[in-house]
């Protein structure tokens, strides 16, 4: 063991991956735009080329990944459902069946239901939270999907019982873990074999690069990678030095989330203007008690639904001032969207609603703003909400 696996989490954002450094050399890891390498001409060790994945911002990037997540290896890809999509194709075959948690993600839930079945997957999706999840297993069942925090109810599972199970029957075990960041969650330490992130999200943190990532085993990421080999997702090297630049701060930009989500989850559950919270950090979240075992952090996500359903969270959305409507998440700044028009607009509203996703529901990705500005605005947004656009105009 070096004293770079004893460091903590901000120290390995930092440092993990990177070589000795000497007189001049710089302290930034330079980006290498090169499309290929001089090979050796003997044919002795690897073929570097950029579309492998192999480049030297490539590697530095996922040795760091690695690092943060307690993996043997990693492999970024360019979005989180490039990750996703190869992680499931490195596992499944025709034939085979998927079990998968039914608080996914839209896109996720997409690749399940409309990709798969075309190539002879079929899947079954579970509440892993309710008694009986385990029902959904068959004999055939080689992939189990589970996603912690969930998008966008922040519902919280327990990996260990879950990966148990999916172990028993020989199943490989694949965890979202986005919203919590390697700062918040590590499901490697809880028994789950891949862990995938939007890199697009907290580990870029700036909004400004789109990625994914996948993280486990040496021989599972090696799959995965294979897959990306000839599918091609692989991310460009700008956006690989764009990642490496986020990740530095991972762990203090997380801290602010962390407590900012505590600070304006605890404001609006008081709040009139909302008929509801959730935010794993409050006793009210039905996965608390989970919520306190497994994460070490509670994140900057909340979701809020507004008094007045659709048309008040319409109202409020509009009269924002400091934070911003875009579909996305993780950033530096506090992003919100309404997941009826965006994650889950491919639901119909019966369907939404049946999996707590009703009309009023707005998804807050609080940035590292001052958590005092950011309730003010929320407040004088929900005041404006409360007045019916027509009466207002009066």
């Amino acid at each position: 063991m070096t004293d770079l696996d004893r460091s903590g989490p901000s120290t390995r954002a930092v440092h993990a991956g990177e070589g000795p450094r000497g007189v001049h050399d710089p302290v930034v890891n330079p980006l290498v735009l090169s499309t290929t390498f001089i090979s050796d001409p003997d044919g002795q060790g690897p073929l570097l080329y950029q579309r492998y994945g192999n480049a030297p911002n490539h590697v530095l990037v996922e040795a760091r990944l690695a690092a943060l997540e307690g993996a043997e290896d990693a492999v970024v890809l360019g979005s989180g459902m490039a990750a996703m999509a190869c992680a499931v194709i490195s596992v499944v075959s025709a034939g085979d069946h998927v079990v998968a948690t039914d608080a996914i993600y839209g896109g996720t839930r997409a690749l399940l239901e409309k990709e798969l079945p075309r190539f002879g997957v079929e899947t079954t999706f579970v509440d892993f939270s309710a008694p009986g999840w385990r029902d959904g297993f068959r004999d055939d069942t080689k992939l189990v999907i589970g996603e912690s925090p969930s998008n966008p109810l922040l519902r919280v599972l327990d990996p260990r019982p879950i990966a148990d199970e999916a172990h028993a029957r020989g199943a490989v075990v694949v965890f979202d873990s986005t919203f919590a960041s390697p700062v918040n969650a590590r499901p490697l330490e809880h028994g789950v074999d891949l862990v995938m992130h939007s890199a697009t999200k907290y580990l870029g943190g700036h909004s400004d690069v789109t990625a994914g990532v996948i993280a486990g085993s040496r021989a599972l990421v090696g799959a995965v990678r294979d897959r990306a080999k000839v599918w091609g997702p692989t991310l460009d090297p700008h956006a690989v030095w764009l990642l490496e630049r986020g990740m530095k701060t991972l762990a203090v930009r997380m801290e602010r989330h962390n407590r900012n989500g505590m600070a304006v989850a605890a404001w609006a559950e008081r709040h009139p203007g909302i008929a509801r919270v959730h935010y794993p950090g409050l006793a009210s979240h039905p996965d608390h008690a989970v919520a306190e075992r497994v994460l070490d952090g509670f994140g900057g996500m909340i979701g809020i639904e507004v008094a007045g359903g659709g048309e008040g969270a319409a109202r409020f959305v509009r009269a924002l001032k400091l934070a911003k409507l875009a579909p996305s998440l993780g950033g530096v700044e506090t992003l919100l969207s309404e997941p009826r028009y965006t994650s889950h607009a491919g639901m119909s509203p019966e369907r939404r609603a049946a999996n707590g996703i009703r009309d009023g529901f707005v998804r807050v990705s609080l940035g590292i703003e001052d958590a005092d500005d950011l309730i003010a605005d929320f407040d004088q947004a929900l005041r404006a909400a409360a007045v019916p656009e027509a009466a207002a105009a009066d």
